[in-house]
């Protein structure tokens, strides 16, 4: 069974809110991320042809920005991702029959605050500093927003989660339609001719010396 197959059989089961795909988060892309007013769950799907050498990364930068994450792997997948989980990561096992639950997400405990800011854009980020009387943000670099978010304590973590859920939600029509867009483009456009490989030229036969 692959990613595309186990996608399709989770989409349904996102009730409300909006699913986005491949989401930048940290040094990775979380698979699917269903997002509502109320809460961010990233999902990352294990297919028959996929490995898990990515786990451990994938974990650290879900476990800093989602309220709860679940794996959605076969059961091929399942002895050996288990162990490398922690307890309140979700586990839905997919097979032909569907998809099954091996156990509920729970309340993601280790959200911070400068990761979470990272899913928008820096100017997202000091609208919202600046909307709060923070005006000495406004020309702060990437790295030193990621710093003062560590430090202060003059931002909440619900007020900045509940701002990016917001953002994350109202920027979804927009990527449909630029996904769209980019998509009606490459079918206007006349498919590329495979470039004719370069014959190689045989080396010219050497001459004998003559004998002298």
């Amino acid at each position: 069974m692959n990613d595309p197959e186990i996608r399709a059989m989770l989409y349904p089961l996102l009730i409300g809110g909006v699913n986005i795909d491949e989401l930048p988060t940290g040094t990775t892309r979380a698979d699917v991320v269903h997002i509502t007013p109320a809460f961010m769950h990233g999902y990352e799907v294990k297919g028959d042809g996929d490995t898990l050498q990515r786990v451990a990364n994938q974990l650290r930068c879900y476990g800093e920005v989602y309220d709860f994450v679940t794996f959605v792997v076969t059961e091929k997948h399942l002895p050996k991702l288990l162990p490398l989980l922690p307890e309140w990561v979700g586990v839905l096992v997919a097979s032909a029959a569907g998809l099954r639950a091996h156990r509920a997400a729970r309340y993601n405990a280790t959200v911070a605050m400068a990761p979470i800011a990272r899913l928008l854009l820096l100017t997202e980020v000091k609208q919202f500093l600046l909307a709060r009387g923070l005006t000495g943000v406004s020309t702060l670099r990437s790295r030193e927003i990621s710093q003062f978010l560590r430090t202060t304590g003059l931002v909440t973590l619900s007020s900045l989660a509940q701002y990016v859920r917001e953002r994350l939600m109202a920027r979804l029509p927009e990527r449909l339609l630029l996904r769209a867009e980019r998509k009606a483009e490459r079918e206007r456009l006349p498919p590329r001719k495979a470039r004719p490989k370069a014959r190689r030229r045989k080396p010219a036969p050497r001459k004998k010396a003559r004998a002298v």
